[in-house]
């Protein structure tokens, strides 16, 4: 990078490719899994679990059915990352809340795929196949490829 002293404040947050976390991913390849092996296991021993989670990933997960704190299989420790009031240089990492919730409704909700509706996506994967392609289609879609 040219000129690094001028230019160490660069805000790229706003910009196409500036990298962001993959919750979804996350999600679906790490914690489901998890859950239903690991939390499965401690779950019939009748053992309680704790999950610590990011805000930013918690709150892309669906949401759970919350139940008071004697009655939870799983405590769910959502932290977050602040700056300090006294020293504003480097961020904390804080306990913002605990979500209380039964092992089985919340693995539910987490493994569940919630579908949007088909003419979205299929409009979405017909805008996709048009850019690629050098002349798009006049007479077929994926809409219809079979005709009927």
């Amino acid at each position: 990078m040219k000129a690094p002293a001028k230019n160490f404040g660069m805000d790229w947050t706003t910009k196409e490719n500036y990298p962001r976390p993959d919750y979804l991913s996350s999600s679906r390849k790490r914690l489901a899994p998890q859950l239903i092996f690991k939390g499965g296991i401690i779950n019939a021993w009748g053992k309680k679990s704790a999950v610590a989670l990011n805000k930013g990933f918690f709150n892309t997960l669906p949401k759970m059915p919350e139940v008071p704190k004697a009655d939870a299989e799983i405590a769910w420790l959502i932290y977050d990352l602040k700056l300090p009031a006294t020293s504003g240089t480097h961020f904390e990492m804080f306990r913002e809340r605990i979500v209380y919730t039964r092992f089985e409704p919340a693995l539910n909700q987490i493994a569940k795929s919630r579908p949007g509706k088909m003419e979205d996506f299929l409009s979405h994967l017909q805008t996709k196949v048009d850019e690629k392609l050098e002349t798009p289609p006049t007479n077929e879609t994926l809409e219809n490829p079979f005709g009927k």
